[in-house]
């Protein structure tokens, strides 16, 4: 089965552990970047881009303010100077996005980003992908990172081809770049809400997407990856192990446990692994010889 990973051979610099990266974050005024710009502006140095200045003003006591659009690609060179990681947030996020707009914002913008990031010598960008990628794949198949695309929308498709440019650019170009399969990016608020039941195999809480990100910033041995970007639900629609065992990603939350109708349930404890552990009074026939 092939990968969906690479592994850095040593041609990526090491970071000094004694300075603070500096990241450039598109799109810092939308729900993610302006989430991640709270929450970790102690750890890097932020450089937060927004189309209007207006939006910007939320974020702007957690980094450097800037303006610029996806469409300005000589614009978008002169942000990444001096810059190590782009965390690429800027899109059209709506599953009913038009071709002319996935095309001009999500298509045409995401490569702008990645030339931009190659030309001004930044180690890696993170890609802002999203479960709509693989969302045409029937409800009741649980998607590992190594099946092949399969987008049930044009937002979706926009997303395959900022993957498939990603993985050009880190094999062909040498710039690093983790592509985040974003699922229902919520509040916990929102996963407590008993008519949210529809996300309970989709959600990613606020603090654990944000984990992820830092991990994907920080890690230095991988030259290309695509991780699942979901909390720890009891039940998921897309794996998360491979974002686990290649950057120790340790989400904190379980739509089942917050939701009203679920929580009661004990799904974690009640709903049987089918392995020797699950009952008290049975045991691997391999006990005996140990």
């Amino acid at each position: 089965m092939a990968l969906s990973f690479t592994a850095d051979t040593g041609a990526l610099a090491k970071f000094d552990e004694g300075k603070r990266r500096s990241v450039l974050v598109t799109g810092a005024g939308g729900r993610i970047g302006s989430y991640f710009a709270e929450h970790s502006h102690e750890k890097y140095d932020l450089h937060l881009m927004v189309r209007n200045p207006e939006k910007g003003k939320k974020v702007e006591p957690y980094g450097t303010l800037c303006t610029g659009v996806l469409s300005d690609l000589e614009r978008l060179k002169e942000l990444c100077q001096g810059i190590d990681t782009v965390v690429h947030m800027a899109a059209n996020p709506s599953p009913n996005a038009t071709w002319d707009s996935v095309m001009n914002d999500n298509i045409a913008g995401t490569y702008n980003v990645m030339v931009a990031a190659k030309a001004a010598g930044c180690r890696r960008v993170i890609f802002a992908s999203s479960i709509h990628a693989v969302s045409g794949y029937r409800p009741d198949m649980q998607v590992k990172t190594s099946e092949p695309v399969n987008p049930g929308d044009l937002y979706g498709v926009s997303k395959c081809f900022g993957e498939a440019l990603g993985r050009y650019m880190a094999e062909q170009e040498g710039l690093s770049v983790i592509a985040l399969r974003i699922g229902a990016f919520q509040p916990l608020e929102a996963a407590q809400n008993p008519k949210s039941i529809g996300m309970m195999d989709a959600f990613v809480s606020h603090r654990d997407l944000n984990q992820l990100i830092e991990k994907c910033i920080d890690v230095e041995n991988l030259r290309f990856a695509i991780f699942n970007g979901l909390s720890n639900n009891r039940f998921n629609r897309l794996d998360i192990t491979d974002a686990r065992e290649l950057v120790g990603y340790d989400p904190q939350d379980d739509f089942a446990r917050e939701n009203p109708a679920l929580k009661d349930l004990d799904l974690w404890e009640r709903v049987s692994t089918h392995s020797q552990r699950d009952g008290d009074d049975e045991s691997s026939g391999i006990r005996e010889q140990l």
